[in-house]
């Protein structure tokens, strides 16, 4: 565990047991939320893959046009 973490857990045992509590169930939904993210990620390579080679065939075809940030 770091040195960062251990102080946070240190000041949350300071907390009431509501208080505790309450941080404990967001820091467990980060986590699983972070997870849940990380496991799209890695099964979107493929869709990634086809949209990108699809984005280079079109632009080849003259199919997209330069960006202008002055019309965003």
């Amino acid at each position: 565990m770091t040195t960062l973490l251990q102080q946070a857990f240190t000041e949350a045992a300071k907390r009431s047991t509501q208080e505790q509590d309450l941080l404990a169930s967001r820091l467990l939904a980060e986590l699983a939320a972070e997870d849940a993210f990380d496991q799209t990620i890695a099964g979107s390579g493929d869709k990634l893959g086809r949209l990108a080679r699809e984005a280079i065939e079109e632009h080849r075809a003259g199919k997209t046009e330069a960006l202008d940030p002055e019309r965003l």
